[in-house]
């Protein structure tokens, strides 16, 4: 995100400084403000020594600062904007990659337990953290980020904004389902434990669909396949639908490659899975033919106000753009603690609630467990389904 690095190294210093008078300050702020925790990676410790002083060369930025500072830079241009309309809230900042105390420490600090929302920039090893830490305490956690329950259960507090893998298969799905029912479905996967998952969510989902299930044919292919594999399980005569069963981005990219070169003699459309939202190649000419379709839960096509607002404060201020994690620390932020803002202690309540929609549409609804028949948390289950063509994203749905 970051193209000048002298500006980037000035808003690192910048958000030490103001993370500390958020701290100092936090205290001194009426205890009748709704509290917001917003958690997320920001490695001041590791970027600072104790004297404040940058730890790394001037023209150096490290790439592993930018998820959680982007998250941060979005959420903190949220806060000024409720601030700007008299939002009654007090928020505090916690950076999960502190070197004086550990997420354990700091969730058990006794003025968490005041706290009326947690958001949280997380890692796949803390979110059982969270939500655990949410369920004792009875404060709703939105988990912004980490597409894992890590076993929740029984959890009436815990949000899931990016959806399960269960969920993006089942969505997967039922686009075929409802596009391609008829059509003859290729899924090419590799030998291993995560496409195995992928197989089994497709085929646990086929059993239990109020609709008729599709026919999937599995074909497993090894790291060296070669497209006269892939062209031997094509119809020259039918439009096939080639589902990449494999969370694997290389794997994506070669396959979607290879069927690329063959898709005029062999008519098909390709489906990915949603790692492919980290794909940029598809712009490339290898990938130019055929539709190239992958599920997103996080879609923002940048052109409403709010988001044409960000583009240029960062491009006036930043001299850089905007990435997708800016965007998604702002909405998190705006919409929850509006929310938290109007139903107050009653937000537990309102978890699926859709006011105050931003970029994207949430549907968050509750996960029922099947052998209990009780709720165990709230997942988000939209999902955006984004189609590119011959270099360029030609439609979503």
């Amino acid at each position: 995100m970051h193209r000048n690095i002298q500006q980037s190294f000035r808003n690192c210093r910048y958000l030490f400084v103001l993370l500390c008078l958020l701290t100092a300050s936090a205290a001194q702020v009426s205890a009748q403000k709704q509290k917001i925790a917003l958690f997320a990676p920001l490695y001041l410790d590791s970027a600072f020594d104790g004297s404040n002083s940058y730890r790394y060369t001037k023209n150096t930025f490290p790439k592993f600062i930018n998820p959680g500072l982007e998250f941060y830079e979005g959420a903190q241009l949220a806060i000024d904007s409720l601030n700007m309309e008299g939002a009654e809230l007090e928020i505090y900042i916690y950076d999960t990659r502190s070197a004086s105390e550990n997420l354990q420490q700091i969730l058990a600090k006794p003025a968490m337990a005041d706290m009326d929302l947690v958001i949280a920039h997380c890692s796949g090893n803390e979110v059982r953290s969270f939500a655990e830490f949410g369920l004792k305490n009875n404060i709703p956690v939105i988990n912004a980020t980490v597409p894992n329950d890590a076993g929740t259960t029984s959890n009436p507090y815990f949000v899931l904004l990016n959806p399960t893998l269960k969920t993006q298969c089942e969505g997967i799905y039922q686009y075929a389902q409802k596009y391609y029912s008829t059509a003859p479905i290729v899924v090419f996967r590799r030998k291993g434990a995560s496409d195995d998952l992928v197989k089994n969510l497709f085929d646990e989902y086929a059993k239990s669909t109020t609709q008729a299930p599709l026919k999937l044919k599995y074909v497993e292919l090894a790291d060296s396949f070669t497209v006269y594999q892939l062209r031997a399980q094509l119809d020259s005569n039918k439009k096939s639908l080639c589902i990449a069963g494999s969370l694997d981005m290389n794997f994506g990219k070669r396959l979607s490659a290879q069927l690329a070169s063959i898709s005029k003699r062999y008519p098909l459309t390709i489906m990915g899975m949603p790692t492919w939202d980290g794909i940029r190649e598809f712009s490339r000419p290898e990938f130019k033919g055929p539709e190239i379709i992958y599920s997103t839960p996080f879609y923002n096509s940048k052109t409403d106000k709010v988001s044409l607002s960000i583009t240029n404060y960062f491009n006036t201020f930043m001299f850089s753009r905007p990435s997708d994690m800016v965007f998604r620390g702002y909405e998190v932020t705006w919409k929850y603690a509006k929310l938290l803002a109007q139903y107050k202690q009653d937000l537990a309540s309102n978890l699926g609630n859709k006011q105050h929609r931003v970029f994207t549409d949430y549907d968050v609804q509750p996960v029922i467990n099947k052998r209990t028949e009780t709720l165990d948390y709230f997942e988000n289950k939209k999902l955006y389904f984004l189609k590119w063509q011959d270099g360029l994203i030609k439609a979503v749905y």
